[in-house]
């Protein structure tokens, strides 16, 4: 493809979108599946064992208020390391919010008086709903975990885990590369931003994305070495690279956290990371994506309890 040819329905070319254009991309957008059947009534069912807490609602007009939960373990001590897990950042990755609450209904009570667990399964669920990278504005929440965000989503995280900003001890964000990033999301963008798409490789497997300001090569590998008893590990391209990053160690790429807005630099944590699943791959089932995010979740909070 030419990358000065018109790629994308919405906008002209080389010409940032205007509240029009993101007007009409928004009207485009379909509801595809159900945050309450899929995700509140699981968090629903949790609260007989976890504190549920509401810490936020995304209000999207006619598209309707989506409130925002959190699920802490149910005797919080000071005393213990906490530990935060997050999912659902993009709605449209699935194991991401999926794999978040597999966790709390089958792995998480293993912690019991071990950690204080702070879990956001589904950080934006509009974009759950449509099977989206974006928000409703057209906005990526993973670029805008900053002061006075832009995102909804992102401003309602920040503020829960202001009072552990400091106390974390591990996060890890849960996420997912898809086909659709390079046959929709990254032509969006393109074309949102009056930018010429460039297209690029989609890898197949798992991995993970460190700190390139906090880097913990030993910590990202402890979870690449529990996730590949599950699921394949992403292999490095021809260029030694995944997603346009060099591979620093098997299935582990680094970017900047907290200068890209990600939501993995939300807190001051010594052990963060990002996992991500290829969930179009041949050689992996919607279990198996499930199945490797707990897997990660479990093993980093293994590692960050052994090394203080």
């Amino acid at each position: 493809m030419n990358t000065t040819d018109r790629f994308y329905p919405i906008g002209t070319p080389g010409q940032p979108w205007g509240a029009t254009e993101k007007a009409e991309w928004r009207a485009r957008q379909t509801v595809q599946r159900s945050y309450a059947a899929d995700v509140l009534t699981v968090i629903e069912r949790l609260r007989a064992r976890f504190d549920v807490e509401q810490y936020g609602e995304l209000d999207y007009g006619a598209d309707g208020r989506y409130p925002l939960f959190a699920v802490r373990s149910r005797d919080w001590n000071p005393a213990l390391p906490i530990m935060l897990v997050t999912g659902g950042v993009h709605g449209y990755e699935t194991s991401g919010v999926h794999g978040a609450l597999q966790f709390l209904e089958q792995r998480a009570a293993d912690y019991a008086g071990k950690v204080n667990l702070l879990v956001t399964p589904c950080i934006s669920p509009w974009g759950y709903e449509r099977i989206h990278r974006w928000n409703a504005d057209a906005l990526d929440p993973n670029r805008s975990f900053r002061e006075n965000s832009p995102a909804q989503e992102s401003a309602a995280l920040i503020g829960l885990v202001a009072p552990i900003r400091d106390l974390a001890r591990m996060h890890i964000d849960l996420h997912e590369t898809t086909d659709t990033d390079e046959s929709e999301f990254r032509p969006a963008l393109a074309a949102r931003d009056g930018k010429p798409f460039e297209p690029g490789e989609i890898p197949d497997g798992f991995y993970l994305v460190d700190d390139s300001e906090n880097p913990q090569p030993d910590f990202q590998r402890a979870v690449i070495a529990a996730v590949e008893q599950v699921t394949h590990i992403a292999p490095a391209d021809a260029n030694g690279e995944i997603i346009g990053s060099p591979v620093v160690a098997p299935g582990v790429i680094e970017y900047a956290f907290k200068p890209l807005g990600l939501c993995a630099g939300v807190t001051n944590a010594r052990y963060t990371t990002t996992t991500e699943v290829y969930p179009d791959s041949p050689k992996a089932t919607p279990a198996q994506c499930n199945d490797a995010q707990v897997a990660a979740v479990c093993a980093a909070i293994d590692y960050a309890l052994a090394h203080a």
